[in-house]
Parts: C-alpha cells; structure tokens; sequence
C-alpha cells in the first residue's frame, strides 16, 4: 500500500493527504452524535498529542529541509520564512479580532476556515518538497498526519460550540465538517506553488513551518493548557513528538 502511493502523481497525493485530512475532522464533528455533553479532557488530550506532532513534523519535515544547505544564507531565508509564516496568521488573527464585535458561531467558524487555509498549504508545500528531491514522502506523510489528527478534537469542539450556540445537530455537523474542506484546496494551490516555484522552494518550506508553529504556539497549546491537568498535557505533548520523530525516522 505504502509503494503504491510512493508511486502516485504527488498532485494525487497532495489530494489524498488532504481529503483524509478533511475526513478526520469530519469524524471529529460527528462526535456530537455520540455525546451529550463536550468531552473536554479527551478533546484536550487530542489537542496535545496533536500538538507534539505538528510540532515534530514542522521541525523534521519542514524547517529541516529548508536548512539541508550549509551556511548562513540557508538559515536567513529559513528565519524570513518562519517570521512571514506566523506573521501572515498573525495578521489574519487580528483582522478577524477587529471585525468580531462578540463571540458567534459565524466568527469561529471564519477563525478555523482561516487557520486551516495555510495548514492545507504546508500539505501541499510539504509534498511538493519531496517531488523535487528536497525533503521526503515520509515527512509529507508526517505533517498531514499532523494536521489530521488535530482536525479531529478541533471539528468536535466546532460542532459542539454550534450546537450550545442554537444550531441543531445536524446543522452543527455540517458546518463543522465543510470548515476544513478549505484544506483540500490550500494544499493544492502549496503543490503548485512547491512545483513551479522550486527555485524558492525553501523559502516556502520556512513560510509554512512558521504558520504551523504559530497554529501549535496560538490555538493548541493553550487550548489544551485550559484542562486542571496540565501537567498531563504536557506529558501527552512529548508523546506526540516523540510518536511522530519515530514516524518520520521509519518512513524516511
């Protein structure tokens, strides 16, 4: 299964990586059906792994490859590249606050449409690095698992949020579910980017590993952080990153 896909076009499997991303948060919107009440410790046990993953997988599969020359000029455009990355999330978090006048369903729904836009583009990006030769299938294979299985704890808590807010299940469910279908098209727009912009293809790699550290630093972190386990959390975190460095090892 693994060599058939190796094999397969990386537009085919950008496309792939990012539908089972979408799926995964579609499940995790699904968990409103289940439960009758949001189940915050498991989804902040999620939220951490989640985090220790995409942490792992930004630093081995991203900021590494766009380091793999020697020399100060790689390390300068990596740091622009980090810097533009989070800077341009950073930005986006502050246009969504001007506009936000309170706390509605339609305001979370545009903040994760905004922070899963440039977590599709690291997909694609991250395939497009290994098309070329820079980085490997493997690491791609990492950063999408990642930001899939974050997807998961996140399309739960949208559904449920909704659903306190007045929106019935069903309702819930979609509009959670479709939030992250805005990844399918951010990751092929990266492989686009990654294959006909090879020449900057590190400065690419650098720019979605800032939006992915800022995402993991912003919005999971202290997410999970709120449980009365913190110490836990942080426990579950290095879990993560340690599962994904193994991953990335194996499969590379």
């Amino acid at each position: 299964m693994i060599d058939f896909f190796y094999n397969l076009n990386p537009a085919i499997q950008t496309l792939i990586a990012a539908s089972f991303a979408f799926l995964l948060n579609g499940l995790g919107a699904g968990t409103i059906f289940l439960f009758k009440k949001n189940i915050k410790e498991k989804i902040d046990t999620l939220l951490s792994i989640a985090a220790g993953i995409m942490l792992a997988s930004t630093f081995f599969s991203l900021i590494m490859p766009a380091l793999s020359k020697n020399g100060i000029a790689p390390a300068l455009i990596c740091s622009l590249g980090i810097i533009l990355g989070a800077l341009l999330l950073f930005l986006g978090d502050r246009l969504y606050n001007l506009k936000k006048e309170k706390d509605t369903g339609s305001n979370i729904v545009f903040s994760i449409v905004l922070h899963n836009f440039p977590e599709g583009i690291a997909i694609g990006i991250a395939f497009g690095a290994a098309a070329t030769g820079l980085s490997t299938i493997a690491g791609a294979l990492a950063i999408s698992f990642g930001i899939a299985l974050q997807n998961f704890p996140e399309g739960g808590a949208l559904s449920f949020i909704l659903f306190k807010k007045g929106h019935k299940k069903l309702k819930a469910f979609l509009i959670s579910s479709f939030s992250s279908f805005i990844e399918v098209i951010g990751a092929l727009i990266g492989i686009i980017l990654a294959l006909k912009l090879e020449l900057i293809l590190p400065l690419l790699l650098s720019i979605a590993a800032g939006a992915m550290l800022y995402v993991i630093v912003v919005e999971l972190i202290p997410e999970s952080m709120q449980s009365k386990k913190k110490e836990k959390m942080a426990l579950y975190l290095i879990l993560g990153f340690i599962i994904m460095m193994i991953f990335d090892v194996i499969l590379s």
